[in-house]
């Protein structure tokens, strides 16, 4: 892939995976809650969720935590020029890492999912230390 391509095409997937956690967060969600408590003002507290719904919002929580700082990564990356292998490398680690954290975090896989957690901050990492021209 053309320098810088491979870091873009992995922010517009990692895009693409945020709004994809927002569905499969809400479309879990409503089946816990119901339709009618959707459609409603929300004044008063929302029904309980189970687990795997309870876990899809965390998980989307979390992709929120560190997808801007990603985003911000990738594009001074661009805009800097300072395209390497690292810095493909690191944006395809974060977005692979990301993707599978959501199964894994839905499925209450615990260590496993810490491990993926940190891969896609190392990958993240390395984004970064390329933008700051240090890789």
């Amino acid at each position: 892939m053309e320098m810088g391509l491979t870091e873009s095409t992995m922010l517009l997937w990692s895009v693409v995976l945020g709004l994809v956690q927002i569905v499969l967060a809400t479309m879990a969600v409503n089946k816990d809650v119901g339709l009618p408590y959707n459609l409603s003002s929300r004044d008063e507290p929302s029904p309980a969720v189970g687990k795997v719904a309870g876990r899809l919002v965390r998980a989307g929580a979390n992709f929120r935590e560190t997808f801007g700082l990603f985003a911000v990564s990738v594009i001074m990356v661009i805009v800097l020029h300072r395209q390497s292998n690292i810095s493909a490398m690191g944006a395809q680690i974060y977005f692979w890492s990301r993707l599978v954290y959501v199964p894994v975090y839905a499925l209450g896989i615990q260590v496993v999912r810490t491990i993926v957690w940190t891969l896609s901050i190392i990958g993240l990492v390395m984004v970064l230390t390329a933008a700051l021209g240090v890789a």
